[in-house]
């Protein structure tokens, strides 16, 4: 690409080479960084990574297969100490086939496919009656169970969400166990996507096994089904068979470019690597493991190392529950307290905005400079206080880490999340660079500053955050965190 055209190319998202502020520290630095990725093989990475491997579902083959390619990749870059991390998922997991029809009032064949982490269904199949339930509310499971034993439960998912996620999603995690507890043969959970198209998830925490068989319909066939039944009993027949392991080892990939001036000290640059099966996995999150990918040659082709360490992570298990960071931060305890700052992409290649600080005023405060001198001309400044807990810098926010999650625009995110049609073709390669250099130029600033961006917080400091976000009831739950 000439230069001229990779000018044109960089105004069309307000970037220029040539534009950060005269006495932004790091400029030249930053510059190289991002002339390096804007001319650089990510979008090669991408497709390799979609189109040769697929959908990586944590513990699959194409995981394993995927996961050495990283290896062989960040080391032809001249990356250092590059290496897998194992850790244990509970349970191994792979799709199989699935078939349904609707059998009463009439005969009809229904898109179904099984939820993630379901066991497969009884030798010949379910064969029952719909119950509709709204609520998974413990109380009222029991109080519905008369209703139903003996039937196959049809589980209304915007009605049980509709007062939020977090303050629901613990129950409905359990609430497979309950409705076998109550006598339920199955749970079917009807999509809220239109267009026969089904988006892929599971009703687990932390890889394993739901305790009855689950599996989902499509939208169109969901409504269907309940305009029916305000008529009349329905009854529907279904199998499917997925293959399953007890505990089954998964590798993080990790990475890293040792400090100049302060090796001890590390920043952590990370993005899930697994993904689901419908589809190949390229905006979630084939895109933040190519950004990582990407970072890594780019600081390492400078010729020049940062002040501090930075480590490299693609991490295994964040669909089943984050379980392959959580492992890390566990096996990493002891020298957590060397880690500076962890910065995280999970949200696609969407146009890019700037990082979410996960509800730390201070962290805002300190970045607001590298943010005004740095990344305003990459479309990269915004700081938002918002807190999550949706990805990979959750398990170190726990731990008082100051964590960045990258910001991007998510409008059309959801047209392809989890579904058959998130492949190579959807990712827009301007932006994938644009996030790229955000993640490299503020990895670096970081990297160089005389003192950290930010203290560890108190662990009481840490609650009040997940308080405000209502995260802390549904954290204490499922056990990630202690009040």
């Amino acid at each position: 690409m000439s230069p001229h055209r990779l000018t044109g190319f960089l105004c069309v998202l307000g970037l220029s080479l040539l534009t950060f502020a005269a006495d932004a520290p790091d400029k030249d630095v930053a510059n190289r960084l991002t002339g390096s990725i804007f001319t650089g093989p990510s979008m090669n990475n991408l497709r390799d990574l979609t189109d040769s491997y697929g959908g990586r579902l944590t513990g699959s083959p194409a995981y394993q297969r995927a996961a050495d390619w990283a290896v062989a990749r960040f080391r032809s870059y001249g990356v250092q100490n590059v290496h897998l991390e194992p850790f244990t998922l509970p349970n191994g997991w792979q799709r199989g086939w699935a078939h349904a029809e609707m059998v009463a009032p009439y005969t009809r064949r229904l898109n179904l496919e099984s939820l993630g982490w379901s066991p497969s269904t009884p030798a010949g199949g379910i064969k029952g009656e719909l119950v509709a339930i709204d609520d998974v509310a413990p109380d009222s499971i029991k109080a519905k169970a008369g209703q139903i034993r003996g039937h196959i439960v049809l589980l209304d998912m915007e009605k049980v969400l509709e007062e939020g996620v977090w303050k629901k999603l613990h129950d409905l995690l359990n609430s497979p166990q309950r409705f076998k507890e109550a006598g339920a043969l199955a749970v079917i959970v009807p999509d809220t996507v239109p267009n026969n198209v089904l988006d892929a998830f599971s009703l687990d925490w932390g890889g394993r096994l739901t305790s009855i068989p689950a599996a989902q319909l499509c939208m169109e066939d969901g409504k269907l089904i309940r305009r029916e039944m305000e008529q009349g009993p329905v009854a529907l027949q279904f199998s499917f068979e997925n293959k399953t392991s007890g505990p089954t080892q998964v590798n993080n990939v990790i990475a890293e470019i040792t400090g100049r001036d302060r090796p001890d000290e590390w920043i952590l640059i990370g993005a899930h690597f697994d993904s689901w099966d419908f589809g190949t996995g390229a905006q979630d999150n084939g895109t933040g493991s190519a950004m990582v990918m990407e970072v890594a040659r780019a600081i390492a082709a400078l010729g020049q190392a940062p002040s501090r360490t930075i480590r490299f992570a693609l991490w295994g298990g964040e669909e089943e529950g984050l379980v392959g960071s959580t492992a890390y931060v566990q096996a990493h305890s002891s020298e957590l307290q060397k880690c500076v700052a962890v910065l995280n992409t999970d949200n696609g290649s969407g146009h890019p905005r700037g990082w979410k600080v996960e509800g730390r005023k201070d962290l805002r405060d300190a970045m607001q400079p590298i943010s005004d001198s740095l990344l305003k001309d990459l479309s990269g400044h915004e700081l938002s206080l918002k807190t999550t807990y949706d990805t990979d810098h959750g398990p170190f926010m726990l731990q008082g880490i100051p964590a960045l999650d990258l910001m991007v625009d998510m409008s059309k995110y959801r047209d392809v999340h989890h579904k058959a049609s998130d492949t190579y073709d959807k990712v827009d390669p301007l932006f994938l660079k644009g996030g790229a250099s955000i993640v490299a130029v503020t990895a670096w600033a970081i990297s160089q500053r005389p003192q950290p961006i930010g203290p560890h917080i108190e662990h009481a400091a840490v609650g009040e955050i997940l308080k405000k976000a209502d995260l802390d009831d549904f954290l204490t739950q499922i056990g990630a965190w202690k009040p």
